[in-house]
């Protein structure tokens, strides 16, 4: 009695999994290569399912376990292919860089002149420096040191030239003949000597017409008020010998004053005297 109520429900059983079979798609097992484990364990949801009462007409049909949709094989998306990492850009040559690059560029100095520059040097190699020429200025204490070299006396600024010839009673500059100041360093450096003093340069007209009322012995239209004039003196060498020397430049009025011991050296006109 037992065996044939269970037939009924045996056969009904047999038709749910063959009704659940034939609503699979026929992709649900793409790879034919897949092993006779594989397959028994797909099956295996089928057949735990065959104990359960079949749906009623109309449902929907089953759907497959978890275990049966893992085993298909799902494609993966293709990954993009990389780029290939560009090139960093080259930075930028720094000043430096640009400047050993323009000099090796530039051309380079020709075997004469290369020669030229060697004697020289060799000239130059174990001598000592020049001492330079100090010119001194008695009335304001100050001293400017000028360069022994033919050119040194174009190279101080006129500026520095006309404050420091200026008038020591009233402090004003003026502007020096700049003749009478390279032939000032010359005469220092015909006799050998490093220091000038100064006696008297510019004159202001109001302390020239002071001296000419205290009885000196200064011209009413002196050279020193136009700033053309110097007195001075070469400490070791006699002022006859100096006087003699700045006669032959024949560059204007020259007075010698023995007693004072100093040289009176203007660019006026050309003319000779002698004081005190």
């Amino acid at each position: 009695m037992t065996a044939r109520r269970c037939l009924p429900a045996l056969t009904r059983a047999a038709l749910c999994v063959a009704a659940a079979l034939a609503a699979l798609p026929a992709s649900a097992d793409p790879d034919p290569d897949r092993t006779p484990a594989t397959s028994a364990k797909a099956a295996a949801p089928a057949a735990d399912s065959a104990s359960t009462p079949a749906a009623p007409a109309g449902a929907a049909a089953p759907t497959p376990g978890a275990d049966a949709l893992a085993t298909e094989i799902i494609p993966r998306p293709a990954e993009p292919a990389q780029a290939a990492p560009s090139q960093a850009e080259a930075p930028a040559p720094s000043k430096k860089a640009e400047r050993l690059a323009a000099k090796r560029a530039a051309p380079g100095m020709s075997a004469a002149e290369r020669a030229r520059w060697q004697r020289q040097l060799k000239r130059r190699l174990g001598r000592p420096a020049d001492a330079p020429i100090n010119v001194r200025n008695r009335w304001t204490r100050e001293t400017l040191p000028v360069h022994a070299a033919e050119d040194g006396a174009d190279q101080i600024p006129a500026e520095t030239i006309n404050r420091f010839f200026r008038c020591h009673f009233t402090n004003e500059p003026t502007k020096l003949d700049r003749t009478l100041f390279r032939h000032l360093i010359a005469a220092a450096r015909h006799f050998g000597v490093h220091r000038i003093q100064i006696i008297s340069a510019y004159r202001a007209p109001k302390f020239n017409l002071i001296l000419r009322k205290k009885g000196r012995e200064v011209a009413r239209n002196s050279q020193h008020s136009l700033g053309a004039a110097i007195d001075f003196r070469l400490p070791g060498v006699a002022a006859k010998r100096l006087h003699a020397w700045v006669k032959k430049q024949g560059l204007g009025g020259v007075g010698w004053y023995p007693h004072s011991k100093f040289i009176h050296m203007d660019t006026g006109p050309v003319r000779y005297w002698s004081g005190r």
